[in-house]
């Protein structure tokens, strides 16, 4: 059963992640673990992150009351438009080679 409460904090961000990110943005949902449910946001702009939700049905209702379309994989269309750079290609290496720290946690 969906937890509305949380449906609906999650939907406001949705909608303010796509706001931001170019007017709209897709996601796709994925189990992470102990019941949570991923919901991987890419903005029209490439721009992207993620939300965690308490279980899938509440991530696929705060997905439908922000309006946004599910994917079922994140892979092909979806994966192609994500935008990355410079920092999180490094960081990509360096989780595993002892990469750069994160610029903005200097800040």
């Amino acid at each position: 059963m969906a937890d509305n409460k949380q449906a609906a904090k999650l939907a406001k961000q949705i909608t303010a992640f796509a706001r931001s990110h170019g007017g709209s943005a897709e996601g796709q949902l994925a189990h992470i673990g102990r019941g949570t449910t991923r919901i991987a946001l890419v903005g029209a702009n490439g721009e992207w992150g993620n939300l965690v939700a308490r279980d899938f049905e509440t991530a696929r209702e705060a997905a439908a009351l922000a309006g946004i379309t599910l994917q079922d994989d994140f892979d092909g269309e979806m994966a192609a438009k994500v935008r990355t750079g410079p920092y999180e290609w490094s960081r990509m290496a360096g989780i595993q080679i002892g990469g750069p720290a994160n610029p903005s946690a200097d800040n």
